[in-house]
Protein backbone atom coordinates (compact mmCIF):
# COMPACT_ATOMS: atom_id res chain seq x y z
CA UNK A 1 0.00 0.00 0.00
CA UNK A 2 1.12 3.45 -1.12
CA UNK A 3 -0.17 6.55 0.52
CA UNK A 4 0.41 9.55 -1.66
CA UNK A 5 -0.06 12.95 -0.25
CA UNK A 6 -0.66 16.53 -2.33
CA UNK A 7 0.93 18.97 -0.58
CA UNK A 8 1.16 22.92 -1.14
CA UNK A 9 2.98 25.51 -3.08
CA UNK A 10 6.18 26.12 -1.98
CA UNK A 11 6.35 29.72 -2.81
CA UNK A 12 3.37 29.95 -1.10
CA UNK A 13 5.10 29.95 2.35
CA UNK A 14 2.34 28.21 4.37
CA UNK A 15 4.38 27.27 6.61
CA UNK A 16 1.30 25.76 9.19
CA UNK A 17 0.33 23.13 6.33
CA UNK A 18 3.78 22.65 5.15
CA UNK A 19 4.54 20.78 8.71
CA UNK A 20 0.82 19.53 9.15
CA UNK A 21 1.74 17.79 5.45
CA UNK A 22 5.31 16.55 6.97
CA UNK A 23 3.15 15.21 9.70
CA UNK A 24 0.96 13.04 8.10
CA UNK A 25 3.74 11.78 6.00
CA UNK A 26 6.16 11.00 9.23
CA UNK A 27 2.97 9.40 10.70
CA UNK A 28 2.09 7.75 7.67
CA UNK A 29 5.51 6.18 7.11
CA UNK A 30 5.71 4.75 11.21
CA UNK A 31 2.32 2.81 10.29
CA UNK A 32 4.24 0.64 7.80
CA UNK A 33 2.98 2.53 5.08
CA UNK A 34 5.36 3.58 1.79
CA UNK A 35 4.76 7.57 1.40
CA UNK A 36 5.29 10.06 -1.52
CA UNK A 37 4.77 13.59 -1.18
CA UNK A 38 3.74 15.31 -4.12
CA UNK A 39 3.72 19.37 -4.40
CA UNK A 40 2.92 21.47 -7.53
CA UNK A 41 5.79 22.35 -9.28
CA UNK A 42 7.16 25.88 -9.68
CA UNK A 43 7.77 27.21 -12.93
CA UNK A 44 6.58 30.47 -13.77
CA UNK A 45 6.19 31.15 -9.58
CA UNK A 46 10.25 31.24 -10.30
CA UNK A 47 9.43 34.49 -11.83
CA UNK A 48 8.57 36.51 -8.57
CA UNK A 49 8.32 37.12 -5.06
CA UNK A 50 5.20 37.80 -4.50
CA UNK A 51 2.05 34.86 -5.09
CA UNK A 52 -0.69 36.88 -3.25
CA UNK A 53 -0.86 39.68 -5.18
CA UNK A 54 -0.01 41.47 -8.81
CA UNK A 55 1.42 39.33 -11.97
CA UNK A 56 3.10 36.67 -9.01
CA UNK A 57 -0.49 35.51 -8.23
CA UNK A 58 -1.39 34.74 -11.94
CA UNK A 59 1.98 33.22 -12.44
CA UNK A 60 1.30 31.20 -9.14
CA UNK A 61 -2.05 30.08 -10.80
CA UNK A 62 -0.46 28.94 -13.94
CA UNK A 63 1.22 26.45 -11.77
CA UNK A 64 -1.05 25.57 -9.32
CA UNK A 65 -4.59 25.24 -11.41
CA UNK A 66 -3.28 24.36 -15.09
CA UNK A 67 0.38 22.64 -14.65
CA UNK A 68 -0.29 20.67 -11.61
CA UNK A 69 -3.53 19.11 -12.50
CA UNK A 70 -1.78 18.17 -16.15
CA UNK A 71 0.90 16.87 -13.88
CA UNK A 72 -1.45 14.64 -12.00
CA UNK A 73 -3.21 13.45 -14.77
CA UNK A 74 0.14 12.10 -16.49
CA UNK A 75 1.41 10.66 -13.07
CA UNK A 76 -1.54 8.38 -12.66
CA UNK A 77 -2.22 7.43 -16.91
CA UNK A 78 1.57 6.64 -17.04
CA UNK A 79 3.15 6.34 -13.74
CA UNK A 80 3.86 3.23 -12.44
CA UNK A 81 0.75 3.32 -9.83
CA UNK A 82 -1.18 0.26 -8.85
CA UNK A 83 -4.64 2.21 -7.88
CA UNK A 84 -5.82 -1.04 -5.74
CA UNK A 85 -3.00 -0.29 -3.37
CA UNK A 86 -2.90 3.14 -3.31
CA UNK A 87 -4.46 5.71 -0.88
CA UNK A 88 -4.45 9.36 -1.54
CA UNK A 89 -5.12 12.35 0.44
CA UNK A 90 -5.00 16.66 -0.44
CA UNK A 91 -3.88 17.60 3.11
CA UNK A 92 -5.27 21.11 2.52
CA UNK A 93 -8.92 22.04 1.81
CA UNK A 94 -7.60 25.18 -0.28
CA UNK A 95 -6.38 22.75 -2.91
CA UNK A 96 -9.99 20.67 -3.34
CA UNK A 97 -9.72 21.61 -6.76
CA UNK A 98 -7.07 18.62 -7.42
CA UNK A 99 -10.15 15.96 -6.21
CA UNK A 100 -11.32 16.55 -9.90
CA UNK A 101 -7.98 14.84 -10.93
CA UNK A 102 -8.20 12.26 -8.55
CA UNK A 103 -10.28 9.13 -7.93
CA UNK A 104 -12.19 10.23 -5.47
CA UNK A 105 -12.97 6.49 -3.98
CA UNK A 106 -9.69 6.00 -2.92
CA UNK A 107 -8.90 10.19 -1.92
CA UNK A 108 -9.43 11.84 1.33
CA UNK A 109 -8.93 15.80 2.13
CA UNK A 110 -8.70 17.62 4.91
CA UNK A 111 -10.08 20.50 6.01
CA UNK A 112 -8.65 23.54 8.31
CA UNK A 113 -11.48 25.76 7.99
CA UNK A 114 -13.83 27.63 5.93
CA UNK A 115 -12.77 30.81 6.77
CA UNK A 116 -12.00 32.26 3.84
CA UNK A 117 -15.42 30.10 2.04
CA UNK A 118 -17.80 31.63 4.10
CA UNK A 119 -16.47 34.86 3.12
CA UNK A 120 -16.97 34.61 -0.20
CA UNK A 121 -20.22 34.40 0.54
CA UNK A 122 -21.11 37.32 2.80
CA UNK A 123 -20.87 36.01 6.16
CA UNK A 124 -19.28 39.06 8.22
CA UNK A 125 -18.36 36.44 11.43
CA UNK A 126 -15.76 35.09 9.10
CA UNK A 127 -13.57 38.28 9.00
CA UNK A 128 -12.02 37.34 5.65
CA UNK A 129 -13.33 39.76 2.80
CA UNK A 130 -12.67 38.36 -0.70
CA UNK A 131 -12.54 40.09 -4.04
CA UNK A 132 -14.47 39.56 -6.81
CA UNK A 133 -11.91 36.72 -7.93
CA UNK A 134 -11.76 35.43 -4.47
CA UNK A 135 -15.53 34.75 -4.37
CA UNK A 136 -14.84 33.05 -7.81
CA UNK A 137 -12.01 30.87 -6.60
CA UNK A 138 -13.70 30.09 -3.09
CA UNK A 139 -16.43 28.57 -4.50
CA UNK A 140 -14.88 27.04 -7.13
CA UNK A 141 -12.89 25.58 -3.98
CA UNK A 142 -16.41 24.62 -1.65
CA UNK A 143 -18.05 22.87 -5.21
CA UNK A 144 -15.08 20.51 -5.17
CA UNK A 145 -14.40 19.67 -1.84
CA UNK A 146 -18.32 18.97 -1.21
CA UNK A 147 -17.39 15.77 -3.79
CA UNK A 148 -15.23 14.60 -1.36
CA UNK A 149 -16.08 10.94 -0.11
CA UNK A 150 -13.46 10.60 2.83
CA UNK A 151 -13.28 14.17 4.35
CA UNK A 152 -11.21 15.15 8.01
CA UNK A 153 -12.29 18.21 9.86
CA UNK A 154 -10.23 19.67 12.63
CA UNK A 155 -12.88 20.71 14.88
CA UNK A 156 -16.71 20.27 15.26
CA UNK A 157 -17.19 23.30 14.99
CA UNK A 158 -15.22 23.21 11.14
CA UNK A 159 -17.49 20.30 10.39
CA UNK A 160 -20.67 22.34 11.02
CA UNK A 161 -19.84 25.13 9.71
CA UNK A 162 -19.03 22.91 6.23
CA UNK A 163 -22.57 20.85 6.72
CA UNK A 164 -24.33 24.65 6.94
CA UNK A 165 -22.51 25.51 3.12
CA UNK A 166 -23.67 22.15 1.86
CA UNK A 167 -27.71 21.88 3.19
CA UNK A 168 -28.21 20.23 0.06
CA UNK A 169 -25.68 17.10 -0.21
CA UNK A 170 -27.15 14.33 -0.08
CA UNK A 171 -26.54 12.45 4.02
CA UNK A 172 -25.49 9.56 2.76
CA UNK A 173 -22.29 11.16 1.08
CA UNK A 174 -21.25 12.54 4.05
CA UNK A 175 -20.98 9.21 6.15
CA UNK A 176 -17.13 9.31 5.55
CA UNK A 177 -16.78 12.93 6.80
CA UNK A 178 -15.43 12.91 10.45
CA UNK A 179 -13.85 15.04 12.76
CA UNK A 180 -9.96 14.57 13.62
CA UNK A 181 -8.49 17.25 15.87
CA UNK A 182 -5.28 18.24 14.84
CA UNK A 183 -1.90 17.38 16.52
CA UNK A 184 0.78 18.96 17.51
CA UNK A 185 3.27 19.34 14.46
CA UNK A 186 6.43 20.08 16.55
CA UNK A 187 7.36 19.99 19.85
CA UNK A 188 6.41 22.13 22.69
CA UNK A 189 7.36 21.69 25.87
CA UNK A 190 7.94 23.93 29.29
CA UNK A 191 11.58 25.43 29.05
CA UNK A 192 13.86 25.45 32.16
CA UNK A 193 14.27 29.10 34.06
CA UNK A 194 18.09 28.71 33.33
CA UNK A 195 17.14 28.43 29.53
CA UNK A 196 14.82 31.10 29.31
CA UNK A 197 17.25 33.40 31.34
CA UNK A 198 19.55 33.04 28.08
CA UNK A 199 17.27 32.97 25.56
CA UNK A 200 15.53 35.75 26.55
CA UNK A 201 18.30 37.81 26.59
CA UNK A 202 19.40 37.07 22.84
CA UNK A 203 16.30 37.80 21.80
CA UNK A 204 16.57 41.49 22.89
CA UNK A 205 14.10 41.18 26.12
CA UNK A 206 14.88 41.85 30.06
CA UNK A 207 13.96 38.82 31.72
CA UNK A 208 12.80 40.68 34.76
CA UNK A 209 9.84 42.86 32.56
CA UNK A 210 6.79 40.30 33.03
CA UNK A 211 4.76 39.90 29.07
CA UNK A 212 1.82 39.21 27.62
CA UNK A 213 2.36 37.09 24.52
CA UNK A 214 0.36 36.62 21.49
CA UNK A 215 1.61 34.79 18.62
CA UNK A 216 -0.02 35.32 14.82
CA UNK A 217 -0.32 37.35 11.82
CA UNK A 218 -2.01 40.95 11.68
CA UNK A 219 -5.01 39.61 9.82
CA UNK A 220 -8.33 41.24 11.37
CA UNK A 221 -9.68 38.50 12.83
CA UNK A 222 -6.08 37.45 15.22
CA UNK A 223 -7.79 40.89 16.89
CA UNK A 224 -4.46 42.40 18.23
CA UNK A 225 -5.95 45.06 19.14
CA UNK A 226 -7.36 43.46 21.94
CA UNK A 227 -4.25 42.91 23.94
CA UNK A 228 -3.09 47.13 23.67
CA UNK A 229 -7.11 48.02 25.12
CA UNK A 230 -6.42 45.10 27.66
CA UNK A 231 -2.59 46.82 28.67
CA UNK A 232 -4.58 50.00 28.78
CA UNK A 233 -7.23 48.85 30.66
CA UNK A 234 -4.99 47.07 33.51
CA UNK A 235 -3.32 50.20 33.90
CA UNK A 236 -0.91 50.55 37.72
CA UNK A 237 -2.70 47.30 38.47
CA UNK A 238 0.37 45.32 36.56
CA UNK A 239 3.20 46.96 35.16
CA UNK A 240 4.52 44.75 32.24
CA UNK A 241 4.57 44.38 28.57
CA UNK A 242 3.15 43.17 25.41
CA UNK A 243 4.97 40.63 23.20
CA UNK A 244 3.48 40.43 19.29
CA UNK A 245 5.58 37.78 17.57
CA UNK A 246 4.66 36.76 14.04
CA UNK A 247 4.36 39.58 11.49
CA UNK A 248 5.26 43.08 12.44
CA UNK A 249 3.09 45.71 13.84
CA UNK A 250 1.01 47.14 11.05
CA UNK A 251 0.66 50.97 11.18
CA UNK A 252 -3.12 50.71 12.45
CA UNK A 253 -2.07 49.32 15.20
CA UNK A 254 0.75 51.31 15.79
CA UNK A 255 -1.56 54.32 15.49
CA UNK A 256 -3.45 52.44 18.62
CA UNK A 257 -0.42 51.69 20.77
CA UNK A 258 0.38 55.64 20.43
CA UNK A 259 -2.76 56.60 21.25
CA UNK A 260 -2.67 54.78 24.16
CA UNK A 261 0.69 56.07 25.16
CA UNK A 262 2.26 52.49 25.31
CA UNK A 263 4.47 52.61 22.63
CA UNK A 264 7.41 51.33 24.92
CA UNK A 265 5.64 48.87 26.47
CA UNK A 266 5.02 47.29 23.53
CA UNK A 267 7.55 45.02 21.56
CA UNK A 268 7.35 43.16 18.28
CA UNK A 269 9.54 40.01 17.13
CA UNK A 270 8.87 39.26 13.64
CA UNK A 271 9.06 35.48 12.25
CA UNK A 272 11.00 33.92 15.20
CA UNK A 273 12.27 30.40 15.11
CA UNK A 274 10.74 27.21 17.03
CA UNK A 275 12.90 27.69 19.84
CA UNK A 276 11.85 30.85 20.34
CA UNK A 277 8.42 30.37 19.92
CA UNK A 278 8.84 27.67 22.74
CA UNK A 279 10.51 30.26 25.38
CA UNK A 280 8.33 32.86 24.56
CA UNK A 281 5.50 30.36 25.67
CA UNK A 282 7.12 29.33 28.20
CA UNK A 283 8.03 32.63 29.74
CA UNK A 284 5.32 34.55 29.24
CA UNK A 285 2.40 36.09 32.30
CA UNK A 286 -0.22 34.50 29.66
CA UNK A 287 -0.74 33.70 26.33
CA UNK A 288 -3.60 36.02 25.08
CA UNK A 289 -4.99 34.73 22.07
CA UNK A 290 -8.84 36.53 21.15
CA UNK A 291 -9.56 36.05 17.60
CA UNK A 292 -12.59 36.56 16.40
CA UNK A 293 -12.25 33.47 14.12
CA UNK A 294 -10.13 30.30 13.41
CA UNK A 295 -10.60 26.52 11.70
CA UNK A 296 -8.91 24.98 15.14
CA UNK A 297 -6.35 27.39 16.63
CA UNK A 298 -3.02 25.57 17.29
CA UNK A 299 -1.33 28.83 19.04
CA UNK A 300 -3.56 27.63 22.23
CA UNK A 301 -2.60 23.97 23.01
CA UNK A 302 0.89 25.02 21.82
CA UNK A 303 1.22 27.49 24.48
CA UNK A 304 -0.93 25.11 26.99
CA UNK A 305 1.68 22.92 26.58
CA UNK A 306 4.61 25.29 27.39
CA UNK A 307 3.01 25.71 30.83
CA UNK A 308 1.51 28.67 30.05
CA UNK A 309 -1.94 29.89 31.32
CA UNK A 310 -4.03 30.95 28.44
CA UNK A 311 -6.74 33.40 27.77
CA UNK A 312 -8.64 33.31 24.34
CA UNK A 313 -12.10 34.04 22.95
CA UNK A 314 -15.63 32.21 24.19
CA UNK A 315 -16.37 32.22 20.09
CA UNK A 316 -15.78 28.84 18.78
CA UNK A 317 -13.55 27.19 18.33
CA UNK A 318 -11.36 28.06 20.82
CA UNK A 319 -13.45 26.68 23.81
CA UNK A 320 -13.79 23.38 22.02
CA UNK A 321 -10.01 23.49 21.33
CA UNK A 322 -8.82 24.71 24.83
CA UNK A 323 -10.84 22.87 27.06
CA UNK A 324 -11.01 23.85 30.71
CA UNK A 325 -7.32 24.84 30.40
CA UNK A 326 -8.02 28.45 29.22
CA UNK A 327 -10.07 31.42 30.61
CA UNK A 328 -12.70 32.18 28.26
CA UNK A 329 -14.41 36.20 27.51
CA UNK A 330 -15.47 38.19 24.76
CA UNK A 331 -13.28 38.96 22.21
CA UNK A 332 -14.22 42.33 22.09
CA UNK A 333 -14.03 43.48 25.42
CA UNK A 334 -10.56 44.17 26.93
CA UNK A 335 -11.57 44.83 30.18
CA UNK A 336 -12.86 41.40 30.92
CA UNK A 337 -9.76 40.06 29.51
CA UNK A 338 -7.81 42.44 31.72
CA UNK A 339 -9.86 40.90 34.76
CA UNK A 340 -9.68 37.86 33.97
CA UNK A 341 -5.53 38.27 33.71
CA UNK A 342 -5.91 39.78 37.44
CA UNK A 343 -7.28 36.54 38.54
CA UNK A 344 -4.67 34.68 37.40
CA UNK A 345 -2.17 36.69 40.18
CA UNK A 346 -3.06 34.30 42.67
CA UNK A 347 -1.04 31.80 41.91
CA UNK A 348 -3.50 28.65 42.99
CA UNK A 349 -5.85 29.59 40.44
CA UNK A 350 -2.73 29.94 37.78
CA UNK A 351 -1.34 26.75 38.71
CA UNK A 352 -5.00 25.44 38.48
CA UNK A 353 -5.28 26.60 34.74
CA UNK A 354 -1.82 25.38 33.67
CA UNK A 355 -2.39 21.77 34.95
CA UNK A 356 -5.80 21.53 33.10
CA UNK A 357 -3.97 22.83 30.01
CA UNK A 358 -1.43 20.14 30.35
CA UNK A 359 -4.43 17.50 30.48
CA UNK A 360 -6.12 19.18 27.89
CA UNK A 361 -2.85 18.21 25.08
CA UNK A 362 -3.28 14.75 25.95
CA UNK A 363 -6.03 14.52 23.27
CA UNK A 364 -3.66 16.20 20.56
CA UNK A 365 -1.15 13.50 20.56
CA UNK A 366 0.14 12.96 16.95
CA UNK A 367 -0.51 8.94 17.43
CA UNK A 368 -3.98 9.83 18.24
CA UNK A 369 -4.82 11.51 14.81
CA UNK A 370 -2.30 9.09 12.87
CA UNK A 371 -4.95 6.34 14.12
CA UNK A 372 -7.83 8.35 13.20
CA UNK A 373 -6.22 9.13 9.63
CA UNK A 374 -5.68 5.17 9.07
CA UNK A 375 -9.35 4.28 9.63
CA UNK A 376 -10.77 7.28 7.61
CA UNK A 377 -8.48 5.75 4.71
CA UNK A 378 -9.76 2.22 5.64
CA UNK A 379 -6.07 1.02 6.77
CA UNK A 380 -4.68 -0.12 10.31
CA UNK A 381 -1.34 -0.06 11.67
CA UNK A 382 1.20 -2.72 10.09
Amino acid sequence: MKIILIGNYAPDKQESMKLFARMLERGFQEAGYVTELWLPMVVFGKFTNNTYGGIGKWLAYVDKWILFPIYLRLKLWFGKYNLSTARFHVCDHSNAPYLAHLPLDITGITCHDVLAIRGAFGFKDAYCEASKLGVVLQKWILSNLLKAKYLACVSMFTMRQLNELSPNLNPDKKKEWRVILNAFNQDFYPVQQEIIHKELLSMGFSPDVPYLLHIGSSLPRKNRKLLVDMLAALGNKWIGIVCFAGQAIDSDLMKRIEAHGLKDRVISLVSPQHDQLVTLYSACSAFVFPSYSEGFGWPVIEAQACGTAVLTSNVEPMPEVSGAGALHQNPDDASAFAEAFLTLQIEQKRQELIQAGFENCKRFAPSIMMNQYLALHQLSRK
